[in-house]
């Protein structure tokens, strides 16, 4: 399980790459944060792992563009 954690905040450090830095941190904190629920929720299982960071990094990409809209 904690390779599937560091493989996915890996893998949102690097799609963030291009982004603000609101941006970059929303990825990261949603995808460590939706690795940790959907492991939570599938009993530790790594597509739930996966699926949980997936879900939660574009959530919190989505917030960070969100807060650069309203900090100009």
């Amino acid at each position: 399980m904690i390779r599937s954690i560091i493989a996915v905040a890996l893998v949102a450090a690097f799609a963030a790459g291009c982004a603000t830095k609101a941006q970059t941190v929303g990825t990261g904190a949603g995808a460590l944060g939706g690795a940790a629920v959907g492991s939570a929720v599938t009993g530790g299982s790594t597509v739930g792992t996966l699926g949980g960071a997936a879900v939660g990094g574009v959530v919190g990409n989505e917030a960070g563009k969100e807060y650069n809209k309203r900090h100009q």
